[in-house]
């Protein structure tokens, strides 16, 4: 899992989107006095404090929040987080590195469980992953089709994500996949991403984090009984929640000369 890397590709977008949101919100109001376009132009332009985003982000109208797109590339993560991941489709955008065009043959690498780190089971494991991808290689070489040969391919694959959505949907997204009732993978990539969105924005992005820091948690009798204290921040999270990928002597990540590492 180490060395799965996310990042903004279009960070300025987040500006963007944080204007039109102060500008959405005050047209509401402000409707009587625009006449022609030059006056929306002048509400559009007008400046605004940090303070009227942080205010704005609390008001229960997510609308606002829907100006604007941010796109984010996921490298590295399996395809199991794929189909997490994907579940969410409200204003949300994916494009994946394709089984069906993309022959794999020869190109092994596999993410590790969290869970499997350090416990000497990840040779087994990865041999499992081996002997599917050598399945899959052998369809290939008989003339089975990409698509296909693809059905053997296991979802601990690394694969490349483009995830494209609005504001308020990543919030949304990081809320749900922060939790920890969720896979640690999913987790842990949702919590870089959110970790380069604050980075990016903290007033906007303030509200983000597992329902349990804004409230209460959601899954009811399902629930971990662990609520994340609000106070905490994604690089808190990464070092409490993960310390194995905090650890320098985590062994190094990738492909070995008989199995392939995570």
């Amino acid at each position: 899992m180490k060395k799965i890397e996310v990042k903004i590709l279009n960070p300025e977008s987040i500006d963007q989107a944080e204007k039109l949101m102060v500008c959405a919100a005050r047209l509401t109001q402000r409707g009587h006095q625009i006449s022609c376009l030059d006056d929306f132009m002048d509400l559009y332009e007008k400046p605004y404090q940090r303070s009227t985003v942080a205010n704005l982000v609390k008001l229960p109208h997510p609308t606002i929040q829907k100006f604007g797109i941010i796109n984010v590339v996921v490298v590295g993560a399996s395809r199991r987080f794929l189909a997490q991941i994907t579940r969410h489709q409200n204003e949300v955008k994916y494009m994946s590195a394709s089984l069906q065009y993309s022959d794999y043959s020869g190109v092994e690498d596999f993410v590790i469980p969290y869970d499997l780190m350090g416990t000497g089971q990840e040779e087994g494991y990865l041999r499992q992953c081996s002997m599917a991808m050598k399945n899959y290689q052998e369809m290939i070489r008989l003339g089975v089709d990409n698509d296909s040969a693809g059905y053997c391919a296991p979802q601990g694959m690394r694969n490349i994500l483009l995830i494209s959505a609005t504001p308020y949907q990543w919030k949304h997204m990081i809320r749900q996949r922060t939790c920890r009732r969720n896979t640690k993978e999913t987790r842990y990539v949702m919590v870089k991403i959110w970790e380069q969105l604050l980075e990016q924005n903290r007033e906007l992005f303030s509200d983000c984090g597992p329902f349990c820091m804004n409230g209460g948690c959601e899954e009811g009798k399902m629930t971990c009984g662990k609520s994340v204290p609000p106070q905490m921040l994604p690089t808190d999270i990464i070092r409490v929640d993960f310390p194995k990928l905090c650890e320098e002597s985590v062994l190094e990540e990738g492909v070995s000369d008989e199995d392939t590492a995570d």
